[in-house]
């Protein structure tokens, strides 16, 4: 997949209203058997967490640790830093 993928899939399907509104957007990634299996895994061990959230987390810590300064972004890997490992 080149780095444009996301750009035309994003510029050629048309958004709802609703979808508009949400501040969720639905992704689709493919990832090797061995992460899945570790997130199953530990999901399985920390009923607390869910695949939305270890997959939010991991995207959250990668940008912020990438130079990412948008708030929102620096709050999430922030709140699950010192929430999350309370659980």
């Amino acid at each position: 997949m080149d780095r444009n993928h996301l750009e035309r899939c994003m510029d050629t399907q048309p958004a709802s209203t609703s979808e508009q509104d949400s501040p969720y957007v639905s992704l689709e990634a493919e990832i090797p058997e061995v992460l899945y299996q570790g997130m199953k895994a530990f999901i399985g061990s920390n009923p607390a967490w869910d695949q939305y959230q270890v997959m939010s987390s991991a995207l959250a810590q990668f940008l912020f640790q990438n130079g990412c300064s948008e708030r929102a972004v620096t709050e999430r890997y922030l709140d699950d830093l010192f929430s999350r490992s309370e659980v």
